[in-house]
């Protein structure tokens, strides 16, 4: 059999575009002599849908899209949508698959295995499958699963999340060929675990094994795509391109596929998912430019650089908005990343309003010392400034921060951290810089000034921010531990060769700057835990570890 993988990128509940996209690949695939087109989870409406799922016209829309999809669909095609449950004995709607061609829904297949770990919450909307059926086509025997299906293989995992396995099961009513449909967000390291998996599945079954993924961002999750066929030896026979829209055929008797270029080096495939990411983001949102402040940090600059190849350079505007402890440096590192991108630069100082400011409090703050709260006002004047523009210009401000900053509150509310987009809020610092370097590998992108600098806020005289952080190289080994890992102190101190009291005072940073990041912009999602929809702590609580 011959089959297409369709790749493509969906917005969530844009029906009509998505139908139409579903329908412009199913042609290609049909000129392309496939005898079946494959698509991914929920593409009818786009994954993730969360709460629209729970509003009886959304689930309505997506039969009445799928009987449409059937009516127009060229040759048979599996595509994602969301179904009628099997019974009334719980939520009244299914993360289903149907097989359409000719008019009709031909079989439709249920999502047995729901995720309720890091950014799913699938048991909220949908009721699990209760068992799956093959389905005889041409001279195949099909096994359909959806995304997490595929995901509890015990020869694979050395510790499984659910009792049965979909794919077991499958195999056991005489599946000759395993088609997953899927939406899995990308994270650092993803795609080769994801790989890995599917050609155990492939090898353990002695099937063949299709896997379509979709690609592209919603909101804070990033899909790569990477869809791909392996055959029952392991041999990956088929692969599509990561972070694009793509369609690679694949033939499950001869073994013969299109193997698109694969894309190893994993700082790529991170800078090119911030990429997709912010793009999809800002033009799903309806915006056409981007505001950034652009302080002639490492951080701001590897946000504009992201900017410019997400929207094109002529669609970013930077705002240098130096204060009375800016450097002339650091005003001529931001024109020249400036010129260095080919995006619009302003100069727009706020010194004058910052003293401003200090006459209006000098009677109400007489008698206190400089602190903090100067440092403050000066990020708020400038966050001010930035969303001043956008609402005048119409361009969505990007916040700059690091996922570093972030989790111990090197921020400020209202300030830097003002925003629509917190572009690398998942990004610690020390991979800001190796995002740089391979940004400038072929091409200086980012002034080598910007790279060698240390970092710094310039909120005072001569501020560094080690002043304040232990390095970030400990810092971010500290995080990652504690945040991703949901290591203790102690172990952390064990492991990394770090003082104790040194890792439990980063816990506790990180702990009482929940609220912080409670009020921070929407975040893309590159590692295995961001401060996003997938880590959900209280505010007001009292355990510490």
């Amino acid at each position: 059999m011959k089959i297409a993988l369709c790749q493509f990128n969906p917005t969530v509940g844009d029906f009509e575009g998505n139908r139409a996209r579903i329908l412009e690949m199913a042609r290609e695939a049909h000129s392309g002599k496939a005898d079946l087109a494959v698509f991914s989870e929920l593409c009818v409406c786009g994954y993730p849908p969360q709460d629209l799922i729970e509003r009886p016209s959304f689930a309505e829309r997506n039969q009445k899209e799928l009987a449409q999809l059937a009516q127009d669909i060229p040759l048979p095609a599996l595509v994602g949508f969301v179904g009628k449950a099997q019974d009334d004995t719980g939520k009244p709607v299914a993360n289903s698959a149907a097989l359409i061609a000719r008019g009709k829904i031909l079989f439709e297949q249920r999502k047995m295995l729901l995720p309720t770990y890091d950014v799913f919450d699938e048991t909220r909307y949908f009721q699990p499958a209760h068992t799956q059926y093959v389905f005889p086509m041409n001279s195949e025997t099909l096994g359909i699963t959806i995304c997490e299906d595929s995901w509890n293989n015990k020869s694979f995992w050395p510790e499984r999340l659910y009792d049965r396995d979909p794919v077991a099961e499958l195999a056991g009513k005489g599946s000759t060929l395993m088609l997953n449909l899927s939406s899995s967000p990308y994270t650092l390291g993803k795609r080769g675990l994801r790989h890995d998996m599917l050609r155990a599945v492939a090898e353990e079954r002695h099937v063949p094994v299709v896997y379509v993924n979709q690609v592209g961002g919603n909101d804070s999750l990033i899909f790569d795509g990477s869809s791909v066929a392996f055959m029952p030896d392991g041999r990956m026979a088929a692969l599509a391109k990561s972070f694009d829209e793509d369609l690679v055929f694949f033939d499950s008797t001869t073994g013969i596929g299109d193997m698109h270029a694969p894309m190893n080096d994993e700082f790529e495939a991170a800078y090119r998912a911030l990429v997709i990411g912010t793009r999809d983001y800002v033009r799903k949102c309806g915006f056409q430019k981007i505001v950034i402040g652009v302080s002639g940090g490492i951080d701001s600059a590897l946000v504009a650089a992201i900017s410019a190849d997400a929207l094109g350079a002529g669609n970013v505007t930077g705002v240098a908005v130096p204060g009375p402890y800016s450097s002339e440096a650091s005003l001529r590192d931001a024109q020249q990343l400036g010129k260095s991108l080919g995006i619009e630069m302003l100069v727009l100082p706020i010194t004058d309003t910052f003293a401003s400011y200090g006459k209006m409090l000098e009677k109400t703050f007489a008698g206190s010392p400089m602190d903090v709260t100067e440092e403050n006002i000066q990020a708020r004047i400038r966050g001010n400034i930035l969303m001043a523009l956008s609402n005048k210009f119409g361009g969505l401000v990007l916040s700059t921060g690091n996922k570093s900053e972030l989790a111990v509150g090197y921020c400020t509310l209202y300030g830097d951290m003002a925003g629509g987009l917190a572009v690398i809020s998942d990004v610690p610092k020390t991979m800001v810089y190796e995002l740089a370097n391979f940004l400038n590998r072929e091409k200086m992108r980012i002034p080598q000034a910007i790279i060698d600098k240390a970092p710094s806020a310039e909120l005072r005289p001569n501020q560094k921010d080690q002043d304040t952080l232990i390095p970030y190289e400990d810092l971010d080994r500290i995080l990652k531990a504690y945040v991703e890992d949901l290591q203790s102190p102690e172990q952390i101190s064990d492991e990394c060769l770090l003082p104790l009291e040194l890792v439990r005072s980063v816990a506790l940073q990180v702990d009482r700057n929940e609220y912080k990041r409670k009020q921070a912009a929407p975040g893309l999602k590159v590692t295995s835990k961001a401060f996003s929809v997938g880590r959900r702590f209280p505010l007001a609580q009292k355990f510490s570890v």
